[in-house]
């Protein structure tokens, strides 16, 4: 076999050569954790939909979020879960300076002060509508420029409360710009914006909406969600997104939007952020659950495909476990 002169597995005789010539290197500082908020204080509810998930009161949400910040994880991604009869057409509880969702904001960066907190700006948590802007009870439609005037009340108030990174995840047109102004009008320049850029209108985002119980009460999200067939259409939102001063760019879900992940790294200096949905997360816990695949690994497959595919960070619910997984593995 002479005529063999170059032979590839040279680099992969070993763990330590694997390691030495990695391409691709996914640490815990890439993982921000989603969690979610109910009211009742010491409250924990495991969510069926998500294994190994809970909706947290105040106390043992604090509790989890010092199990993840003694782990390394930077970043933590909060959404509220309300009850039926806080919801309203207009989302109004969304700017409610007594809202147990901004106050859990203000406790979690008096205790953790070196802890990001980021937060979620759609009206869907908060409508009894279950949409992420304001419908019209007329026609049924989705009043864009309306919604952007809620949308800057809640802004506001995260910020006022704490937030050092806003994520507008409704795809309103022009929200970034909007946002951005009320917030530096507002003595907040120094408060980012993560867009959900590229949100796409999904069937993997189901297990969330059971966890928030924010389903749309009639019909669906697909005139302002982007159409998964569509991967030019995710460049004109970055460049508008950058354009109104978004300081992060995000693509959701993630595995099946790994093209578009790599389209937005490879045409913007942004920050790109992933979001590895519900779904995603569900689809790998219930074929572990079945024998047909390793939980961990198949998770920490994925998360290397995402930052394979150019994301700086990655929102996750593997978001804890991937970090152990990983601190252990040094």
């Amino acid at each position: 076999m002479d005529f063999l002169s170059r032979r590839p597995r040279r680099n992969r005789k070993t763990q330590t050569i694997r390691h030495l010539v990695s391409e691709t290197k996914l640490d815990v500082n890439d993982l921000v954790a989603p969690l979610f908020l109910i009211e009742d204080n010491n409250e924990k509810q495991a969510i069926e939909a998500l294994p190994g998930q809970f909706r947290f009161g105040l106390n043992p949400l604090l509790e989890e979020i010092h199990q993840l910040s003694d782990q390394g994880i930077p970043c933590v991604s909060l959404f509220p879960a309300l009850k039926e009869n806080q919801k309203d057409p207009l989302a109004k509880k969304s700017y409610d300076r007594n809202l147990f969702y901004v106050k859990a904001i203000e406790k979690i960066k008096s205790k953790f002060p070196h802890l990001s907190v980021m937060t979620d700006v759609a009206m869907d948590p908060y409508s009894s509508d279950g949409h992420d802007g304001v419908v019209n009870s007329d026609t049924g439609e989705i009043e864009n420029d309306q919604t952007l005037e809620i949308l800057a009340k809640m802004a506001l108030n995260q910020a006022n409360s704490g937030s050092d990174i806003i994520g507008p995840s409704d795809m309103m047109d022009g929200r970034v710009a909007y946002l951005r102004k009320a917030l530096d009008e507002h003595d907040h320049q120094n408060v980012s914006i993560m867009s959900y850029t590229a949100k796409y209108c999904s069937n993997f985002y189901g297990p969330f909406r059971e966890a928030l119980d924010s389903a749309p009460k009639a019909g669906d999200k697909k005139t302002y969600q982007m159409d998964f067939h569509n991967k030019r259409e995710a460049l004109l939102e970055a460049q508008l997104d950058e354009q109104e001063g978004a300081d992060i760019l995000m693509v959701k879900p993630g595995l099946p939007y790994l093209d578009v992940v790599s389209s937005l790294r490879q045409n913007s200096q942004l920050p790109i952020a992933v979001y590895n949905v519900s779904g995603e997360y569900a689809m790998i816990k219930a074929l572990s659950e079945k024998g047909g695949i390793d939980s961990t690994y198949g998770m920490y497959e994925c998360l290397v495909a995402f930052k394979r595919a150019g994301a700086d960070m990655i929102l996750t619910y593997f978001a804890k476990e991937a970090a152990i997984f990983l601190n252990q593995s040094r």
